[in-house]
């Protein structure tokens, strides 16, 4: 019997772990070991422990940062990785008929996973480069505001009057770029497996869409692609409290260069969400 098997894709802080999270509630086996909540996600990450660990091992392997949120990007797993990828997809189809994960340095990877997983769906989701950047930058600064407000009072009131604007600005400068080179080297390699995959085993989604089209998403997933779930509202999970907001702007020093990849890439990724739509207006 053939394994079914969803590969979730995305950026990280693109609400792959709030999509991992309405597929865990409907019932999809998203591995044995998740990594639990914290100051980032506080509902959880959904995310997978096994492809947590190999992923980071095999871009530090490759002289990246294992958080992949630094480069380089252009990682080839050795043999030796692949055949690591590949016991541990074994592993899991032993233990499961149907199961997916998620884990976002996934789509650093995406072409290795295309070739071993011929058969698998992917569901891909999106979010724009400045909500992106907005996002974990904010998430940067909870740590520091968690390590000054323990200091005291008085320290607490000095970082929030005075030194916490100025190293938002200094914090801005300094991380911007590098996290819109990884949005463009996540989104490129998405966007690479997407043009060779055939329309009917992959969705393009954002989290907004799913608040319109859930129904949709869930008739592809067990009509279409034959994974065996039980309905859940993606409005039942939603807490728009926990989405950073959207609307922001790039800081003065981002490089114009880099904007002008992102918003070209952006565009050629809506066409892709387009045609997803399109189909889940069809299947509705």
């Amino acid at each position: 019997m053939t394994n079914d098997i969803l590969v979730v894709a995305g950026m990280h802080r693109s609400g792959t772990s709030l999509m991992a999270q309405w597929l865990h509630a409907c019932g999809l086996p998203l591995g044995d070991h998740l990594v639990g909540a914290g100051k980032g996600n506080v509902e959880g990450h959904f995310e997978d422990l096994e492809f947590l660990h190999l992923h980071e091992t095999i871009l530090r392997a490759g002289g990246a940062d294992a958080a992949g949120l630094h480069g380089p990007y252009a990682i080839t797993p050795s043999h030796e990785e692949r055949e690591q990828m590949q016991a541990m997809i074994e592993h899991k189809n032993a233990r499961y008929r149907q199961w997916g994960w998620k884990e976002p340095r996934t789509s650093l990877f995406l072409d290795t996973y295309a070739q071993l997983l011929p058969g698998a769906r992917y569901l891909v989701v999106l979010r724009d480069f400045q909500e992106v950047t907005h996002s974990l930058l904010k998430r940067d600064f909870l740590y520091l505001d968690e390590k000054y407000r323990s200091r005291g009072p008085l320290v607490a009131l000095a970082w929030r009057t005075v030194y916490r604007p100025l190293r938002v600005r200094q914090h801005q400068r300094k991380y911007y770029n590098r996290y819109l080179r990884a949005w463009i080297a996540y989104n490129r390699a998405i966007l690479d497996t997407l043009q060779t995959l055939p329309e009917q085993r992959y969705l393009v989604v954002t989290y907004q869409m799913m608040r319109r089209q859930c129904a949709q998403v869930f008739e592809v997933l067990t009509s279409r692609w034959h994974f065996q779930l039980r309905y859940t509202s993606f409005a039942s999970i939603y807490r728009g409290e926990l989405i950073s907001p959207t609307g922001a702007s790039a800081p003065g020093a981002a490089c114009p260069h880099l904007l002008a990849e992102a918003e070209l890439l952006a565009e050629r990724l809506r066409q892709y969400l387009q045609r997803s739509a399109m189909r889940l207006e069809r299947h509705g």
